[in-house]
């Protein structure tokens, strides 16, 4: 995992709607931090900066070093709210982090070597049933993703979560069942065969004869015209 990320927060002294709006005004979007056995402390932090940490991706899975006017915090966000219209941050909830203690996250699923599975291959459709999968991790072994290899899956095949490899010391929360994470599904259209030259042709079925040729015409091609009849 990469290093923590540095940010700066103001204290806020007031809490409640109306000190929350007030703090929106100045262009700072109320926070707060809370855990690990003390009290939560409410903040502010610049609403543009933390809107491009927002927009980077990954921000729930990111442990930040806040810097509370001198005094650094450990933590990592836990929700976020952004302002339906304006879609700016509007406030932002961050745990604390003590030493040894491991926490719930969920982290993204990226899928590898779709062009060497041949069930894709055939037609068949790659069925996504866990985007993410939420893990029980150290801060500093929270993996930025997890891989789901489809090399060699046909059609109706699946990835299961223990056929991905997980960081030491991490983890998944379901630990009572295989859970299944994507499956290759039969296509939904199924592409007729073209015919072959010799069907085309009219060759016979396969156990079958060819059709006969119209019997009246074949004699009335090969048979000669009648002879007049010879007078008496």
């Amino acid at each position: 995992m990469t290093a923590a990320k540095q940010i700066k927060a103001q204290a806020r002294a007031k809490s409640g709607k109306g000190a929350a709006r007030a703090e929106r005004r100045l262009g700072r979007t109320p926070a707060v931090i809370y855990g690990a056995g003390a009290p939560a402390a409410p903040i502010s932090l610049d609403s543009k900066e933390i809107g491009l940490r927002i927009r980077a991706g990954r921000f729930l899975t990111t442990i930040f070093e806040v810097d509370v006017e001198g005094k650094s915090e450990r933590v990592i966000p836990r929700d976020f709210q952004l302002d339906p219209v304006k879609d700016i941050p509007i406030h932002v909830d961050f745990m604390r982090l003590a030493a040894g203690q491991a926490i719930r996250v969920e982290v993204p699923v990226h899928f590898i070597n779709q062009d060497a599975s041949p069930g894709l291959k055939r037609g068949g459709t790659l069925n996504i049933v866990r985007h993410t999968i939420e893990l029980l991790s150290l801060p500093e072994a929270i993996p930025e993703y997890l891989t789901a290899d489809l090399k060699g899956l046909e059609i109706n095949d699946g990835v299961h979560i223990s056929d991905m490899t997980l960081p030491e010391g991490v983890r998944p929360v379901i630990r009572e069942r295989d859970f299944t994470v994507a499956t290759i599904a039969p296509p939904t259209v199924l592409v007729e065969a073209e015919p072959t030259a010799a069907a085309a042709e009219g060759a016979p079925a396969e156990g079958g004869e060819a059709a006969a040729p119209d019997a009246a015409a074949a004699a009335g091609a090969a048979a000669p015209a009648a002879a007049p009849a010879k007078k008496s």
